[in-house]
């Protein structure tokens, strides 16, 4: 499975994410994990970046808001402990079990 970490270099919320996606790469060798920073409105806009995170399965991104705004931002996930900065371990877990 392909997974893209979309992310902004000035939101260190990807690296809390970046994280999470070293785990699950332990956890299970065949995760191909590759990084995209999205640095210009227009990049943003052309990959449909909802902010940093962004982590795309298979080239979706599972997580997405339908409604949320396209742009260079930090994003916010809601996880079980509340607001967050990136999902957890668990919730990306899940998403690739659904996947």
């Amino acid at each position: 499975m392909d997974i893209t970490l979309l992310y902004l270099e000035d939101c260190p919320n990807w690296k809390i994410a970046e994280g999470h996606l070293r785990v699950l790469a332990q956890e299970a060798p065949d995760l191909r994990i590759s990084h995209h920073l999205v640095d210009t409105p227009e990049e943003a806009e052309r990959v449909g970046f909802r902010g940093s995170p962004s982590i795309l399965l298979e080239g979706v991104d599972v997580f997405a808001d339908p409604d949320g705004a396209v742009g260079l931002s930090c994003r916010v996930y809601q996880t079980p402990a509340g607001p967050a900065g990136s999902p957890t371990l668990d919730q990306l877990r899940e998403a690739l079990a659904d996947d």
